[in-house]
């Protein structure tokens, strides 16, 4: 029997895309206001943020502030 709730699915769904963007981004090494948008339109969409999302997020920002990523079409 399938215990999780319709939000659980779509929180774990929201959770998997984070992760996809965030690897594509630094698999990259760049991201853009495209990226960007995306990255925070999945976050947000459900109104919370889980602590595996602010772990990917902040690998972003991690790069970031050591050159290993680099910011275009800002």
């Amino acid at each position: 029997m399938n215990t999780l709730s319709a939000y659980e699915k779509f929180h774990n769904r929201a959770e998997l895309a984070v992760q996809k963007i965030v690897e594509r981004i630094i698999r990259s090494g760049k991201i853009s206001r495209k990226d960007h948008k995306a990255l925070t339109y999945t976050v947000l969409i459900d109104g919370k943020v889980s602590d595996s999302d602010r772990r990917h997020i902040n690998r972003i920002f991690d790069y970031i502030q050591t050159g290993r990523l680099q910011l275009v079409d800002w």
